[in-house]
């Protein structure tokens, strides 16, 4: 996850990324070439960001080409760690935490040890932690490894239209809802607070008028969006004060978070155990105790959600993605609507 520091008591966050970036040729001073099974992704479920590089490598069928080394939902302030592994280690790079690929490749590495994070595999170093720039590089880098049937989720006619949006999104939403968490003061909250809400509703109103952000089809944009609307009554609601509605109480936010949920690669990859377990557990200086709270009600993200009436296919001409490998599968007991085959069920 992102890190971030307050700046007048106003939460800013540290977006000094590894930039470098896996390209079809690989011959750019900070790029990596496209190679399938040379690189592992490194992420948490508990973590929005992380988790819009788990669906976006689902829904393109990267999981052959692309390995996944899946980190416990709590980390101290040193780096995620591989506890869900046997004996703490990734069984692939043979570490016990994601801090230590990036120490092979800058020695005494300053920043955040963030996921998601592409690691090199022949080497165990860190490759990149860019993940806005990262789940781009999956769509239009890796197209020889899509399944069959991908989506176009960063189509190039939508695309200066849909980075405005995703702009958007990101500043006043996903970031949105920590500078109201992690907010010093009452003025920052405050001025934190009208901001999120402001942007929710005018995606309130752009998404009563088109089933999907950018119009008929899924994309990218949509992906951002659904990782903080996912954890937004489990967390953000209360732990992050963003309290003027639920999700439950935005009839068309709700609706579209419930179609995006029950489409394969979205309902099929949120850990709600996870999710609840980092933000309560690891933010103490927000939640003292850290006392995990048992709610809220999970029923509803199985009900109709009535959208189909808007139009539109999710895939496009595509497919969607069959059922995720095994090890991969998010438990039931942490996704109540996640059946034995990994899939979301009503």
């Amino acid at each position: 996850m992102a890190q971030g520091t307050y700046v007048e008591d106003d939460f800013r966050r540290d977006t000094n990324y590894i930039e470098d970036r896996v390209t079809v040729d690989g011959a750019g001073e900070h790029e990596w070439p496209v190679e399938a099974g040379r690189y592992r992704l490194v992420v948490a479920r508990a973590c929005p960001w992380a988790n819009r590089a788990i669906i976006v490598r689902r829904l393109l069928g990267l999981e052959d080409a692309i390995s996944m080394g899946i980190c416990g939902p709590t980390h101290d302030a040193d780096s995620w760690t591989f506890d869900l592994d046997p004996g703490g280690l990734d069984p692939v790079l043979g570490i016990p935490r994601i801090k230590d690929a990036y120490e092979k490749r800058f020695p005494g590495y300053p920043r955040g040890i963030t996921v998601p994070a592409l690691v090199d595999v022949p080497s165990g170093k860190v490759v990149t932690n860019g993940f806005a720039r990262l789940t781009l590089d999956l769509s239009t880098q890796w197209r020889a490894h899509h399944r069959p049937g991908a989506p176009d989720l960063y189509p190039e006619a939508l695309r200066e239209e849909m980075d405005a949006v995703m702009q958007r999104v990101y500043t006043e939403v996903n970031n949105g809802v920590y500078r109201c968490g992690f907010a010093g003061t009452q003025a920052a909250y405050d001025a934190a607070y009208e901001r999120l809400w402001t942007a929710l509703d005018w995606l309130e109103e752009r998404l009563a008028r088109r089933r999907y952000l950018m119009g008929e089809t899924i994309t990218e944009a949509d992906v951002r969006l659904f990782t903080t609307l996912a954890r937004f009554d489990a967390v953000y609601h209360g732990h992050f004060k963003c309290n003027r509605q639920k999700l439950t109480e935005l009839p068309v936010l709700w609706a579209y978070a419930r179609d995006l949920f029950q489409t394969p690669g979205f309902g099929d990859t949120t850990d709600f155990v996870h999710v609840k377990s980092h933000y309560y557990e690891v933010h103490r200086d927000i939640n003292p105790t850290g006392v995990v709270p048992a709610g809220p009600d999970l029923a509803g993200w199985a009900t109709p959600h009535g959208r189909e009436s808007l139009g539109g296919r999710p895939f496009g001409d595509g497919t969607p993605p069959g059922p995720p490998p095994e090890g991969e599968r998010v438990p039931t007991a942490h996704n109540p609507h996640v059946g034995a085959d990994g899939l979301v069920h009503a």
